[in-house]
């Protein structure tokens, strides 16, 4: 057989040196630091988990491509910012990804036919991750792997659990929605004042950095439809494996509703939601105000003034509960903001209230960007809200690996606060060439990677964490 020899190609010398180029350097990767990934899942078996969310009705004696490594081919995908089904035409042929999948032939020269050298799944055969229909069988002739929304919802609480080893006395749960922009037709679209454009409004519940609900719903809903209900469900389970966990709800004003608020008080939990104003409130707010006022003229820097008061609404509210209100003066102008509480004046006054426990809810909208923006959970582009809530939580299940090394891996270390682009870029993306035998995988990093440090110390790290337990399936 003749052999074709690789182009040579010719760049602009350096000094009296030539710079020349040719694509004979052997089977090469720039996703090596992905076996950080690898660990990630050995260690805490997420993903191996998350197969139980789907309900697999194919012949298994004629599976090439198993559940669990179409979900890891996806999953780790997305980790490694390959964000599209299509980008999978061309990562089948990758022997890095074949690894992080767990073939045991990564070049995929075990596989028969046309499709030798293909060690992974195809963007046909990934997509019938999410395109199933929710009554597809084994009779069903093409897509047979089926998708259990609510288990996926169970599933992020679970792995939350799994991963507190020691029992908090106190946990907040941050509650918000966010847009994401629909430039097709798909089903459930609809135009949103506030961010002017047809979107999704997903509900999203965090613990920290820890996500536990990630809701696909249509645009045209209050914000607070459908939290109760997972509220519920979320709370239970928490005190089923805590008894005695104290828990906080927060949110902003949005969420503030009697139902919500009469809930959280017949059940022990307590609330702390933004307030929108009114003319009550600004009335009740204004002394405060003119003292901040005066503080600034006299200053030229903001000024702050806090009250503490007791409030009910003429209609909606059951009764009294306390209120905050926060009276600011800027260089722009007045801005008056107030919250809603169940928690005790005794142990949080009106400033630590505000400023530390209720402004700290900022955090979980840097999640949510970083979740959008990196893990691609604005990639709703499919026909029907099904297959992009199923998008949603591959995503959700993406960023929990990620979190994972960046909590475990990385602590102590100068990225053990980095974004996961900033891991990505950083860490995961390293160049290093593959050499497949009988007996070994053999990567050769780059040398000239500059986080080799790093590196190190996350590899250390995941090598010497005891893997947790896995949690209780029951909700």
């Amino acid at each position: 057989m003749t052999q074709c020899t690789p182009t040579l190609f010719d760049f602009q010398s350096l000094g009296n040196r030539e710079v020349v180029a040719r694509f004979d350097g052997g089977k090469v990767t720039s996703d090596a630091g992905g076996l950080l990934l690898r660990e990630v899942e050995a260690k805490f078996g997420f993903i191996a988990q998350f197969t139980r969310c789907f309900t697999d009705h194919r012949d298994s004696e004629l599976v090439e491509h198993t559940l669990e490594e179409l979900l890891k081919q996806r999953i780790f995908g997305l980790c490694l910012g390959y964000e599209d089904l299509n980008d999978h035409d061309q990562l089948r042929l990758d022997p890095l990804l074949a690894v992080l999948v767990g073939k045991k032939d990564p070049l995929g020269n075990d596989r028969p036919g046309r499709d030798k050298g293909k060690a992974l799944a195809g963007k046909s055969t990934l997509n019938r991750l999410e395109l199933t229909p929710v009554r597809a069988n084994a009779d069903s002739r093409y897509k047979k792997i089926v998708a259990h929304l609510d288990a996926m919802q169970h599933f992020l609480v679970q792995v939350f659990v799994q991963q507190e080893v020691v029992p908090p006395t106190r946990i907040v749960l941050d509650v918000d929605a966010t847009n994401l922009p629909l430039h097709g037709h798909q089903l459930g679209r609809f135009f949103h004042g506030y961010y002017d454009e047809h979107c999704y409004l997903p509900l999203y519940i965090f613990c920290g950095d820890h996500p536990l609900l990630a809701l696909l719903r249509p645009a045209n809903l209050d914000e607070p439809v459908g939290l109760l209900k997972h509220l519920k469900r979320i709370v239970a389970y928490l005190r089923q494996h805590w008894p005695s966990v104290q828990i906080l709800v927060r949110g902003d004003s949005g969420f503030c509703r009697e139902s919500l608020m009469r809930w959280c008080e017949d059940n022990q939990v307590d609330f702390l939601f933004g307030l929108a104003k009114n003319a009550r409130l600004l009335r009740i707010l204004g002394a405060e105000m003119h003292q901040a006022k005066t503080a600034f003229e006299a200053t030229q820097q903001p000024s702050r003034v806090f009250k503490d008061f007791t409030y009910q609404t003429k209609k909606t509210w059951s009764r009294e509960r306390r209120v905050v209100g926060k009276a600011e003066h800027l260089a722009k102008g007045e801005n008056p903001r107030f919250v809603v509480t169940s928690l005790n004046a005794e142990v949080f006054d009106a400033k630590t209230l505000y400023e530390q426990e209720y402004c700290a809810r900022g955090n979980m909208e840097n999640r949510i960007k970083e979740k959008k923006l990196y893990l691609f959970a604005d990639r709703v582009s499919c026909q029907t809200m099904r297959a992009n809530q199923i998008r949603l939580c591959l995503s959700t299940v993406a960023y929990v690996v990620m979190r994972a090394l960046r909590q475990f891996g990385l602590k102590e270390t100068e990225m053990a606060q980095a974004q996961c682009d900033t891991i990505r870029v950083k860490l995961l993306k390293i160049g290093a060439t593959i050499q497949v035998s009988v007996r070994r995988v053999v990567l050769a990093l780059s040398e000239a990677c500059p986080f080799q440090a790093v590196f190190e110390r996350a590899w250390a790290n995941l090598r010497a964490l005891a893997a947790p337990p896995e949690p209780c399936l029951s909700p």
